[in-house]
């Protein structure tokens, strides 16, 4: 086997403002494992909150180069990884599950068959998708809202965090006005205290917002616990929840948590946590990050095992350099073409990029 990376730059149509940070493009590392005259891929996006920069994706491929490349065929590879041997466990849970896409990409196109199928599920996958709304004046908000139910969301999320609350709440008002049958998450990004969130929680359900992520701080999930214990509607938990432990630590606990591949680790670590948080009351919700569609199409096989979606990273994008997981019309879906499913756009408005390229499922929470 071979591994090729290339670093290609993904603009963003506009500026995705947060309580946080506001973005305008990513670097993203893409994975190419190559066997036996057919190729696998897979991404890897830099992100500053998760301490995850371009410099260090390509230094942990490159380190993962040679155990990678000793395997005889990609479904050896595929089952090490799966059980945690040292070259894989080392890997940045971006990374990892960057490897792990493209393996699974590979094993599918092998085997002629999707990978929601090589998960267990035999019938194609489609779901509905959030689609995001930064913190934006609420005239622009409308505007955008408006426009995306033409389109066909039947889910918008609308970011939070503004420094006054009132901008917030006059956000959700103007998006629910301009999109009346659409359904309303709202995510603070972790903006408020313990005190502002018992306090604007019932005034959001008031607003129409049907669930929350993470409205307080992440690092002490005994608060969100107790802020979802008090709260009218589901709180998910999304930077408090990285990866299992802090699932397994949260379970019960909150209404959901935020499964992100790049933060736990990729589709098996997906699975592992679905496993663990069965019959807890906590469901799952996938997320992302800004992405192409070949970074969001591993979550995109996974979308029937979760309560909420929000899926939408390439449809943030300028460009988008690959396609075939949908999204457009407000639903993510399997194409039924083997592996992910995703093929390369020639010309599709990528920077230059640059080329690297010879250079437990079932355990529960204890």
């Amino acid at each position: 086997m071979r591994l090729d990376v290339r670093t290609v730059r993904l603009r963003l149509a506009e500026p995705l403002r947060i309580s946080r940070s506001v973005t305008t493009e990513r670097d993203a590392v893409q994975f190419a494992v190559r066997h036996g005259g057919l190729s696998g891929h897979g991404e890897a996006v830099s992100s500053g909150y998760l301490r995850l920069p371009a410099g260090l994706i390509r230094r942990a491929a490159a380190e993962l180069r040679p155990h990678l490349e000793r395997h005889p065929d990609p479904e050896t590879a595929l089952a090490e990884l799966r059980r945690g041997a040292p070259a894989f466990k080392e890997l940045p849970p971006g990374v990892l599950a960057a490897v792990e896409a493209a393996l699974l990409d590979l094993v599918g196109k092998r085997a002629g068959a999707p990978v929601h199928r090589l998960l267990g599920r035999p019938a194609p996958v489609a779901a509905a998708t959030a689609r995001t709304i930064g913190i934006e004046p609420p005239a622009r908000a409308a505007v955008q809202a408006s426009r995306l139910a033409a389109a066909g969301f039947g889910v918008l999320k609308v970011k939070a965090g503004a420094a006054d609350p009132a901008e917030d709440l006059a956000r959700v008002r103007a998006v629910r006005e301009s999109a009346p049958g659409a359904r309303l998450l709202l995510d603070p990004n972790g903006a408020w205290t313990e005190d502002q969130a018992h306090r604007l929680l019932p005034v959001f359900a008031a607003a129409g917002v049907e669930a929350v992520e993470q409205p307080v701080a992440p690092g002490r999930p005994d608060v969100l616990a107790a802020v979802a214990g008090r709260s009218p509607v589901p709180v998910i938990a999304d930077e408090d929840a990285v990866g299992y432990e802090d699932a397994c630590r949260l379970a019960g606990r909150v209404h959901g948590v935020n499964l992100k591949l790049a933060k736990c680790g990729g589709v098996h670590q997906v699975l592992r946590i679905q496993a663990a948080l069965h019959g807890s009351g906590t469901e799952l919700m996938l997320g992302c990050l800004a992405a192409s569609s070949l970074g969001i199409a591993p979550a995109v096989h996974l979308a029937d095992r979760a309560r909420w979606i929000d899926l939408d990273g390439h449809l943030l994008l300028a460009h988008d350099p690959w396609q075939g997981i949908g999204g457009a019309d407000g639903t993510v879906r399997t194409s039924g073409r083997a592996g992910l499913g995703v093929f390369p756009v020639a010309a599709a408005g990528m920077t230059a990029g640059t080329t690297d390229g010879r250079s437990g499922l079932g355990h529960r929470c204890r």
